[in-house]
């Protein structure tokens, strides 16, 4: 199946956009030919080292899966909400599992008593354990005969829960776990079938872990727009989010500011279950700590919020090198130029 096959008319702007930035005339593969046990798998590395090495991402396969990718799922969850029926399969249940032991380790792994109030230094002893760990936890989800690429595959799970370092989390670090879940559609462990758990079960326990990571251990946000930014840490499930609102009977985007159906809607909306975070997190009015969320519910339809964040994300995170100059690629997100 395309990247960008199955989608409705409403959204072709937004997938010629797309394929036109692809540099390529067919898109990408979501349920990709099983890959050759025999593939000389890697350990990703960075290939982004200046502001002039943009130009070979935004050429590369890597740009063209990673976004072929976050398109098809958008097309997948529209209209649809967290609740409804989809099938489970073993690599989602394998998938929970791993999350859950994160969570786990979130758990045994209390905040230090310190002088600072952000950043708490017990996130670098939650972090190793992660570290040392993530091999084998990747290993427990993929199949055997794709055993070889867990060592490629757990560089985007370790890169995907924020930096120990400066023990910051953002939108690259997101975008780490969307890769990771894009290496395991590449190998064949995840697939076409999988397209609503990976959004609705397994994507929406991932940011549960890394709200309850951000909470616990008072991570800063990576590279902050602060108030002028879209969100401290997330950007994909506003976008994921707005799309389940598409051609909504009743909820128009003007309506996720208020705490009201916030609360009554939660549950089915991905959209709304950020918004309740940061009405959790924040005080003071919405207009002033979320402004670019402010003006987004002044636009009339979903539709044109879901197509104006998509085309935010690839300004303001995918084209930025700050974000860009983190990311790292292999066998399986390739930094080779997409095939003519």
């Amino acid at each position: 199946m395309k990247y960008l096959a199955h989608r409705s008319s409403s959204a072709s702007t937004l997938v010629n956009m797309a394929e036109t930035e692809h540099h390529s005339g067919s898109s990408p593969e979501f349920d990709t030919p099983p890959i050759p046990v025999c593939q000389n798998f890697m350990v990703p590395k960075k290939e982004i080292s200046m502001v002039p090495d943009m130009g070979k991402w935004k050429r590369s396969q890597a740009y063209a899966d990673y976004m072929g990718f976050i398109l098809t799922l958008n097309e997948g969850v529209k209209g649809k909400k967290l609740t409804c029926e989809y099938k489970v399969s073993e690599t989602i249940e394998k998938l929970l599992a791993l999350l859950g032991t994160l969570d786990r380790w979130i758990d045994e792994t209390p905040p230090e008593d310190q002088p600072s109030r952000f950043g708490n230094k017990a996130y670098r002893t939650w972090y190793a354990k992660l570290d040392q760990e993530a091999e084998g936890l990747v290993a427990a989800v993929i199949p055997e005969d794709k055993a070889a690429a867990a060592p490629e595959i757990a560089v985007y799970l370790k890169e995907a829960v924020g930096n120990s370092t400066r023990i910051d989390y953002g939108t690259g670090h997101e975008a780490a776990f969307a890769i990771f879940l894009c290496c395991l559609c590449k190998i064949g462990a995840l697939r076409v079938d999988d397209q609503l758990a990976i959004i609705f079960k397994v994507f929406d326990r991932y940011l549960e872990v890394m709200r309850k990571l951000q909470k616990t251990y008072r991570m800063e946000p990576a590279g902050s727009q602060g108030v002028w930014g879209l969100d401290d840490f997330q950007f994909l499930p506003f976008i994921w989010g707005s799309s389940q609102f598409v051609d909504h009977p009743t909820l128009e985007p003007k309506h996720f500011i208020d705490e009201k159906v916030v609360n009554e809607n939660h549950q089915d909306y991905m959209f709304l279950e950020c918004i309740k975070f940061i009405n959790e997190m924040k005080t003071g009015p919405f207009a002033e700590h979320s402004n670019q969320l402010w003006n987004i519910s002044a636009v009339p339809t979903w539709s044109k919020v879901n197509q104006g964040l998509i085309r935010m994300y690839k300004a303001e995170c995918l084209e930025k090198f700050p974000v860009i100059q983190h990311f790292k690629f292999g066998s399986l997100i390739s930094i080779q130029p997409v095939k003519p």
